[in-house]
């Protein structure tokens, strides 16, 4: 605002000259001049007498400051607070936990005065990662040790010869991982890794997070905050991050907060004879007040076997009643129940088994524990009581327990319903999971929970999980090519009653596959009215055990190549869902065939085709 005889006291002559003088100074020297204003204002105010005045003047000379005015200046000199550094907050993330709390931190830093830009990593461009200032990354980790698809271009980026040099970037990593994978937050080690190579300081050393994160996360976030933020305090910092995380959960239904949802139905899907278990279930969501989209998840709370549960307290030799700690604040459960509803005992990780040797007091486990490879070897498909079987132990105590065993994580499964069709119902698709390994026969915790032990009647704990990778187009025009093998054909279930909901007809093509035509076909009847009323415009089956030679998915695929290209010349986005390690590997395999033979690209083009496809999202996949 320029200043003028109207809007000041200042006369024409006097505004004209402030003016052209506020143009020449940068905004530092405003600071100061303001200051020195503010401080004269007060020398003037307590300005000796006229013939003291004299006296200094004599002394000190005419238009000299006397050295009491000098300090009185000096004391009110505004100190110049440099400007916040700019965050720059990443996140790379496949089901939406990796996001979800980028989300939760961008809110806290913004709302405690920093300047913050948040993006997927595949929505951030490589080449302005030099120009970054504080850098903070939350990403998960895929399969062996794999990037999530929306931060794999970042990482092939960061660990390339382009990579630019960072020295002035400040940088801190959240990993999150499952401990029961060799390669446990190894996209979270990588980036952490790298941006220290390329000379970026670590203002706070990476925390590496279980499936149970949440705790970590919130520590990561205070302590990243206190070494940011001059201004704020560190327990302050810590007590606004923790509320801010706490309170995001509470505002809806949560582990720590769930929703006990009444069983409405639990079928099995597959006919009899079959080789598997498919259980069908619905909930009622009565006063549940969240809704959900396709494409989310529904989260779980399981409970162990019971009969498990009894085989290692029996294998312990405890008292199932005794209480034992469950944390190190002191909360305790009875032996039986915190066996049952809070520790994981179906799984072993490398912790456990490293942990295990300092409280088993066994010189053979101490011994094999130092060999890395045995250590995983050992660990795959064996749980605690193999544990205590092989390695004998009278040093565990009760109390001990906690510091062992992990929590028993939450487990997800794909809605296979809508929302706009069913508002009072959620429906997921269960595979039953048994088998025999290391002498004994095993079980899926969740899965034979619904297949064995609940019942249309009962409750179960669950709350809803958003999956911002998996969305499906909200207008009926956009072709839409599905791909899910058994239980991965849930989501797109969930696709059609929506699509018949919403009265679109066609556009749709779906690939299904399993073992046996008559047994193992889920939602047969459903999949058939669809495409005989149009809300689906074309099926592909492939049921690999009705043939001499096992067929696929991808082979279907790759039998309908030409057709398939043309849905994708047609703006077609493709939607994955079910095994990562297999399924969805010989997937994406035969669709870059598909591009090979109809449109003549090289590998590297047709990998760099479904790259771009998947930035513009028209390539989403929900594997596990």
């Amino acid at each position: 605002m320029n200043l003028s005889v109207t809007n000041s006291p200042f006369t024409e002559g006097q505004a004209t000259q402030i003016n052209e003088l506020l143009q020449t100074l940068t905004p530092e020297q405003k600071v100061w001049l303001s200051g020195y204003l503010v401080a004269n204002q007060q020398f003037s105010t307590n300005a000796p007498t006229s013939t003291q005045s004299q006296a200094q003047n004599s002394t000190t000379g005419e238009g000299v400051l006397s050295e009491s005015t000098e300090a009185m200046l000096q004391q009110n000199e505004p100190t110049v607070i440099p400007e916040k550094r700019a965050i720059t907050l990443l996140y790379g993330s496949e089901t939406g936990n990796a996001q979800g709390l980028a989300e939760i931190f961008e809110e806290r830093l913004s709302n405690i005065g920093h300047k913050v830009t948040l993006k997927a990593m595949d929505d951030f461009k490589a080449k302005n990662l030099k120009n970054v200032e504080d850098l903070f990354i939350i990403t998960s980790t895929q399969g062996e040790g794999d990037p999530p698809d929306n931060a794999a271009e970042l990482h092939e980026f960061i660990h390339g010869r382009k990579a630019p040099k960072l020295e002035g970037v400040r940088f801190s990593v959240l990993a999150l991982g499952d401990q029961t994978y060799e390669f446990f937050c190894q996209t979270g080690r990588d980036f952490d890794r790298k941006l220290g190579e390329l000379g970026a300081e670590r203002i706070y050393e990476r925390v590496d997070c279980d499936v149970d994160y949440e705790e970590d996360a919130e520590k990561w976030m205070a302590n990243v905050i206190k070494a940011i933020d001059t201004e704020t305090k560190g327990t302050q910092s810590e007590q606004v991050v923790s509320e801010s995380i706490k309170y995001a959960k509470e505002k809806k239904f949560s582990k720590a907060n769930p929703y006990e949802a009444e069983v409405l139905e639990n079928i099995n899907l597959n006919g009899q004879g079959s080789n598997k278990e498919t259980r069908h279930i619905e909930f009622l969501l009565d006063n549940f007040g969240e809704e959900y989209e396709v494409g989310d998840c529904l989260v779980v709370l399981p409970q162990n076997d019971p009969a498990l549960v009894d085989l290692l307290i029996s294998t312990l030799g405890w008292d199932p009643n005794e209480q034992v700690p469950i944390t190190d604040e002191g909360d305790t459960l009875s032996l039986e129940e915190a066996l049952t509803s809070h520790f994981e005992i179906t799984k072993l990780t490398k912790p456990l088994l490293l942990n295990a040797a300092s409280f088993f007091d066994n010189d053979e486990l101490s011994e094999k524990t130092e060999d890395r490879e045995w250590v995983q070897n050992y660990i795959e498909g064996r749980d605690f009581i193999d544990l205590l079987n092989d390695f004998a132990t009278t040093e565990l105590q009760p109390e001990n327990l906690y510091q062992l065993l992990r929590k028993l994580p939450p487990r997800e499964y794909s809605i296979s319903s809508s929302y706009q069709a069913l508002p009072d119902e959620v429906h997921i698709t269960v595979g039953a999971v048994r088998y025999n390994t290391h002498g004994r026969e095993r079980s899926g915790v969740c899965s034979v929970q619904f297949a064995e032990r609940i019942q249309p009647g009962d409750t179960v704990p669950i709350y809803l999980k958003r999956n911002p990778n998996f969305k499906f187009p909200t207008e009926g025009d956009t072709p839409v090519i599905m791909i899910g093998p058994g239980t991965g054909v849930a989501p797109f279930r969930a696709y059609m009653q929506e699509r018949e909901e919403r009265g679109f007809k066609g556009n749709t093509w779906l690939f299904f596959g399993d073992q046996h035509f008559t047994t193992d076909f889920l939602y047969q009847t459903e999949w058939q009215e669809w495409l005989k009323d149009g809300v689906l415009g074309k099926m592909d089956v492939a049921f690999s055990r009705d043939t001499d030679e096992k067929v696929y998915v991808q082979h279907r695929i790759a039998e309908h190549s030409e057709e398939f290209n043309q849905w994708l010349q047609n703006g077609a986005s493709i939607y994955i869902c079910g095994d990562e390690k297999h399924m969805a590997k010989d997937v994406h395999q035969a669709i870059r065939n598909v591009l090979v033979k109809e449109q003549n690209l090289s590998e590297e083009e047709a990998e760099d085709y479904l790259k771009q496809m998947k930035k513009d999202k028209r390539y989403q996949r929900d594997v596990y």
